[in-house]
């Protein structure tokens, strides 16, 4: 039982950090970024590069992560700004991005399967088993992800004209505000965290131009059924992560992989507004 409930709690880390990339743009933005699994899949590679070239595993993601946040800048600018009146068109266009990521990929590093070393192996006695200490240092990140987003959100300058974006632009333009700026950092800021972690998955999993597309799915799931918030996004990690854990634990790890779909749909049913108290 501890097992199943350590199992539950870093899944549900794992999957924040997986979907806070894609929530941050879909709320300020308004913008389904389709192309989330291929940054993620771009991070994975950048940490088996940085393990490649003899860097210190530990500094897979912060590279990732700004690899992914100049990346996401360019890409605003060349291919999402041009299509803001034409929201359908922008959505189609980070669709074809994430195809044409995954087909570079593929040209750089072929359909093999590479591996990334992790920066932490071994285990931590924990009340009383050994646990994987890489997942429960994944666990502590997503907390600490969680604290400084939420800062960056309601403590700071562009927290404050992000807000005022999302609630409504056109006033907050009239006040001044640089909705231009504020969505290009949004993006980038999306693009960057999606980046890191792919980088901080990728230990615990093989990585291939693909990696990212099951990603993708379960964080447009979890984003749908959180309204946009970051604490409603943590638990529907752990409530949608935890079904997961324990239908793939006690029935089948095939079924437990469909879970978070099926549930994020029942919980949508149920309740439009998902985990949201808005």
């Amino acid at each position: 039982m501890t097992i199943l409930m350590l199992d539950i709690l870093t899944t549900a880390s794992i999957l924040f950090v997986v979907a806070a990339g894609l929530m941050i743009i879909l709320g300020v933005m308004k913008l389904i970024n389709f192309a989330h699994g291929a940054f993620l899949t771009v991070g994975g590679y950048v940490a088996f590069m940085a393990g490649s070239n003899g860097l210190n595993p530990w500094l897979a993601a912060p590279l990732a992560g700004v690899f992914g946040f100049l990346a996401g800048l360019a890409v605003e600018r060349v291919v999402i700004r041009p299509l803001y009146d034409r929201p359908l068109d922008a959505i189609l266009a980070t669709w074809g991005l994430g195809i044409v990521i995954g087909q570079l990929i593929t040209i750089g590093f072929g359909r093999g399967v590479q591996f990334a070393e992790s920066p932490l192996s071994g285990t931590v006695s924990l009340l009383g088993i050994d646990y994987s200490a890489y997942r429960l240092a994944l666990a502590a990140i997503a907390v600490g992800l969680a604290a400084g987003l939420s800062a960056l959100l309601y403590l700071t300058r562009f927290g404050l004209n992000a807000r005022a974006v999302i609630m409504n632009e056109t006033l907050a333009r009239g006040l001044g505000i640089d909705s231009t700026s504020v969505r290009a950092v949004t993006f980038g800021l999306g693009a960057g965290l999606a980046c890191a972690a792919g980088a901080l998955i990728t230990p615990l999993l093989s990585v291939d131009p693909n990696m990212g597309l099951p990603w993708l799915v379960n964080s447009f799931m979890l984003v749908l059924v959180s309204g946009m918030s970051f604490p409603s996004l943590m638990v529907a990690a752990l409530v949608l992560g935890g079904a997961q854990v324990v239908v793939s634990t006690y029935l089948s790890p095939i079924l437990g992989g469909m879970t978070i779909v099926v549930v994020a749909a029942l919980v949508m049913r149920i309740n439009p507004k998902g985990f949201s108290r808005a």
